[in-house]
């Protein structure tokens, strides 16, 4: 059975290529449900669904993934800035906090439907101004949940995480490759 990549997230592609999956990649083009307007874990597990469910129209054969990532600091969801000054008050809102990752993902198989939710506990240093400046200019927080990316300079942001890494990066593999065991049966 085919499997498509609800997602042009080059994060995600690498991940599921990492773990060794021979897939297609097709974007969706949906509108998500905006931070806020549910609570995070299903708010990315629907945003997921959406996703998935779009491109199972045009690949009703094949195993389709969709995901979405948040980002939740003290009460306030994250998800990508709209600009470099809200990236900027992202991550000196995160700045010394413990904030969870949640990605939502969907798999759509044959008829079937799967939707679960993973989430990571991220610690966050104390930032200073000159700390952001200096990490935003060697990644772009632009398309990013929460303004970072933690494989990418993370060293300069993240204390510690606790649960799955790839989760933060935007696909839990682990549990997805579990799904896809029996998914694509």
């Amino acid at each position: 059975m085919k499997l498509v990549l609800a997602s042009q997230s080059p994060r995600r592609r690498e991940l599921l290529a990492l773990a060794g999956y021979d897939f297609q990649v097709a974007s969706a083009s949906v509108e998500e449900l905006a931070p806020g307007s549910l609570p995070m874990p299903e708010l990315c597990m629907t945003n997921a669904l959406l996703k998935a469910e779009e491109v199972a129209l045009r690949f009703p054969l094949a195993c389709v993934i969709g995901a979405d990532t948040l980002v939740k600091g003290g009460d306030k969801t994250l998800g990508k800035p709209r600009d470099l000054d809200d990236a900027r008050d992202m991550l000196h809102f995160l700045s010394g906090q413990v904030q969870t990752v949640c990605t939502g993902v969907a798999v759509l198989s044959g008829g079937a439907e799967t939707v679960f939710h993973e989430l990571t506990r991220v610690q966050f240093k104390k930032l200073t101004s000159e700390m952001i400046e200096s990490y935003m200019r060697l990644v772009n927080v632009l398309d990013k949940a929460g303004a970072y990316a933690i494989q990418e300079h993370g060293e300069m942001l993240v204390e510690s995480v606790e649960g799955d890494r790839d989760n933060v990066i935007g696909l839990p593999v682990k549990r997805l490759a579990q799904v896809l065991a029996s998914s694509m049966k």
